[in-house]
């Protein structure tokens, strides 16, 4: 992706924050059918070092895991925050005019290759890992023995394991870090106006220069 040095990611860190915290990834793989895209979530493990690895899971009846022969390339796509940024919010467009439209938004590449597990154990441990992460906030956590075990194999059946060890990383945090410190601060205060809960978001971001 064009990165301009400016607007690279403050850290790895930040990088595998934003992959637990919006796991809803965008899977573009090349497979023997072509590029295929498919929104699914996924889980981050720092394992394998350095940088990785996602692992999630398919519908048998989605045809990627059939085209994808021993593995393929792959790139996934986490989505921050994102909000419009309206030239009206700069401070020196009132002085000399010389500002447009742009759109701010945080976002994570993740590069490597796919491959497809097809194994019931594999994914049942991929799903009580996955449910553990996203009921941990819950007030009474669900789990996959709270449902019949008959329900849950069958489930299984319809489903299949997808990994992909990460690569390499690259994060693009675009949050007006190349405009001056006023414009930044124009910025900042039309998003938190907004009332809009990504446009706040991304307030915070341009207020702390990009930095998380």
């Amino acid at each position: 992706m064009y990165l301009p040095k400016h607007f690279e990611a403050p850290s790895t860190e930040a990088m595998h924050e934003l992959m637990r915290l919006a796991p809803l990834a965008t899977l573009v793989a090349s497979t023997a059918a072509g590029l295929e895209a498919n929104h699914i979530p996924l889980l981050w493990s720092p394992d394998p070092a350095p940088s990785g690895c996602l692992r999630g899971h398919v519908a048998r009846a989605n045809p990627l895991w059939r085209n994808v022969t021993g593995e393929c390339e792959a790139l996934v796509v986490f989505h921050g925050p994102d909000a419009y940024v309206s030239p009206g919010w700069y401070p020196s467009k009132r002085t000399d005019g010389k500002a447009v439209p742009t759109w701010n938004y945080v976002a994570v590449h993740a590069y490597g290759r796919l491959r497809v597990i097809d194994d019931r154990d594999w994914l049942r441990e991929q799903l009580t890992l996955l449910t553990a992460e996203h009921e941990a906030g819950m007030a009474s956590p669900w789990q996959l023995s709270d449902a019949p075990a008959d329900y849950i194999d069958k489930l299984l059946a319809a489903v299949v394991g997808i990994e992909i060890v990460v690569s390499l990383l690259e994060g693009k945090w675009k949050a007006s870090q190349n405009q001056a410190a006023a414009n930044r601060a124009g910025v900042a205060a039309g998003l938190a106006a907004s009332g809009d809960a990504g446009a706040a978001r991304m307030a915070a971001l341009v207020a702390a220069g990009g930095a998380r």
